[in-house]
């Protein structure tokens, strides 16, 4: 009787267990519901309240009505804005902007992070970290430099810098290089080092271990880096808005500010189809290479 007992105790102080541990986590699963709920209304708020205010006319815009209800649904916004040469102008320079600093970019990116991961020589950590410390200076600190250099190019040479699409592909690599490149620091360094090893002994150069072994394994890594290039030079507002003025030269975030604001008048619908329009192609590439951008920032925190 008495080891029955003490086996009865033992089961129900097991189940009692098991049961305290269950509510503890159906009470924790339900908090992080919570949590993922305001998550999602707080983020998607503004994107859905632009899209509402893109399907109204100015008028019902300026109406005293529910700001979150269309009452008129209208595509007159999308219309007028795509069919203006302008805006497709701007759409023109963004998308080259983007592609030839995205190019550049990585070429640049890829070649000095594998440098400085795996050909080991005098000073490389530190210059690696410098690499890095250089992408957390704010270009709000560097556009008045850049724009003292420009002018003595200028001066020396005669060629004027300013006020040109293609110069935001000079500016714009030092934003997207540093950091690119510490991600395929990272990135590298976890690739194990047998792999590099193996082809040396089989007489591959340092070039052919590059193009053949390395970026093959580091995909993931390279796409993650691509798409936050991409992202900084397509959304960037502060080095165009101080380096082009003319209206053929502007890029979309400042195009958009610039030609549908005209002194205190607001063009909100306009204004709120072009940021949604502006910001379909990251949207798009995100949604394609999300996994790929996960596994790319997270695989370089830790070596293999």
């Amino acid at each position: 009787m008495t080891t029955a007992t003490a086996q009865i105790g033992t089961g129900e102080r097991s189940a009692v267990r098991y049961g305290s541990i269950a509510r503890g986590r159906k009470r924790t699963l339900y908090w992080s519901y919570f949590f993922l709920i305001l998550f999602v209304i707080f983020f998607l708020m503004p994107p859905v309240y632009m899209f509402i205010t893109s399907l109204k006319t100015s008028a019902e815009i300026g109406a005293v009505t529910n700001p979150w209800w269309v009452y008129h649904p209208t595509l007159q916004n999308y219309i007028d804005l795509l069919s203006q040469a302008q805006f497709l102008t701007f759409f023109k320079n963004s998308a080259l902007v983007a592609v030839i600093v995205v190019s550049v970019t990585m070429v640049v990116s890829i070649m000095a992070a594998f440098s400085l991961a795996r050909m080991k020589f005098w000073g490389s950590g530190t210059l690696a970290t410098g690499v890095f410390l250089t992408y957390l200076i704010p270009e709000s600190l560097l556009f008045i430099p850049l724009f003292k250099i420009f002018a003595f190019i200028h001066d020396l040479t005669g060629i004027e810098l300013i006020n040109h699409w293609w110069v935001l592909v000079f500016l714009y690599p030092t934003l997207t290089v540093p950091f690119c490149t510490w991600i395929m620091i990272g990135y590298f360094a976890s690739i194990p080092k047998e792999l590099d090893e193996a082809a040396l002994i089989d007489g591959a150069g340092y070039i052919q271990i590059l193009t053949r072994v390395f970026i093959p394994v580091a995909l993931p890594g390279i796409i993650a880096a691509t798409i936050f290039c991409f992202t900084v030079s397509w959304a960037n507002f502060l080095y165009p808005l101080a380096f082009t003025t003319s209206a053929d030269q502007l890029v979309l975030p400042v195009g958009i500010v610039t030609t549908l604001i005209k002194g205190d008048v607001y063009n909100w619908g306009q204004i709120m189809t072009g940021a949604l329009l502006g910001a379909a192609p990251p949207l798009i590439i995100y949604a394609f290479l999300m996994d790929y951008y996960i596994a790319g920032l997270t695989a370089g925190a830790t070596k293999g």
